[in-house]
Formats: C-alpha cells, sequence, structure tokens
C-alpha cells in the first residue's frame, strides 16, 4: 500500500503572527443591508420558480445587518463575507434558472435545489449573529 502523495510544498509555509493579519476592510453597514435585501429579492426569485410560496421574513432573518453591525469584529467580517457568497453563488444560478426558462424548460427541480443550498447557507452566516 502506497501512501498518498501530493503536490503542496508545505516546507515553507509560516504562520502569521498577531502583527502580520491582513487588514480588515471598513464596512458599510448601508452596503451590508442593501446587499442582505438585494439577496433576498433574487432567493425570493428562485422560490417563485421552485413553485415554493413566499417565505415569511422574520426578525432573526430581516436585522441581520444590524446585529453583525452591532457586533462588529471578526463576526462581522465573516458575516459580510457569507453575504458576498450567497450572492455569489445566488446571481448566476438564478441567471441560468431565467434564461433556461425562458427556452421554455422546466427549471423547478434546478431551483429547488438552488433555494435548499441557499437556504443552509444563510442559516449559517444568520448563526454567526444570532438574535437575542
Amino acid at each position: 500500500m502506497s501512501a498518498m502523495s501530493h503536490q503542496f510544498d508545505l516546507s515553507q509555509s509560516r504562520r502569521l503572527s498577531g502583527a502580520e493579519q491582513p487588514e480588515v476592510r471598513p464596512i458599510d453597514a448601508a452596503a451590508l443591508a442593501a446587499q442582505w435585501d438585494a439577496i433576498h429579492e433574487a432567493a425570493a426569485a428562485v422560490g417563485n420558480l421552485a413553485q415554493l410560496g413566499e417565505e415569511p421574513v422574520d426578525e432573526q432573518v430581516r436585522g441581520l445587518p444590524e446585529r453583525a453591525v452591532a457586533m462588529g469584529g471578526v463576526n462581522l467580517a465573516m458575516v459580510a463575507r457569507g453575504i458576498d457568497d450567497l450572492s455569489a453563488v445566488l446571481k448566476p444560478g438564478l441567471r441560468a434558472l431565467l434564461e433556461l426558462t425562458g427556452k421554455g424548460h422546466d427549471t423547478t427541480c434546478a431551483a429547488l435545489t438552488l433555494w435548499r443550498e441557499f437556504h443552509n447557507a444563510r442559516a449559517s452566516v444568520i448563526a454567526l449573529v444570532p438574535a437575542d
């Protein structure tokens, strides 16, 4: 039995000390809230294509940007990254679904899969800053 090999040479790697940590960019609270709203508009369109009813949006979901800004620090940065990631998945997915729908294809199953992925990923982002 042979050992698995890989092409990664980690012998020259080093761990970042506190002084070498990457800089955290400032996060605009209004832009974060606008992006969160835009994601939910796209998700609603995916939900329609998946033939789901309108999702009720509770305070846990609606108030995420404000809670994240109030918490600040690493959690805010992780929420901002999570929102960017959700956007990066939803935009091309929705575009593809709309293009296929425009050509007369049934996209219900694909839309439902995208909706589930969104819903699970969103739950992970929300868990970073739970409501009181």
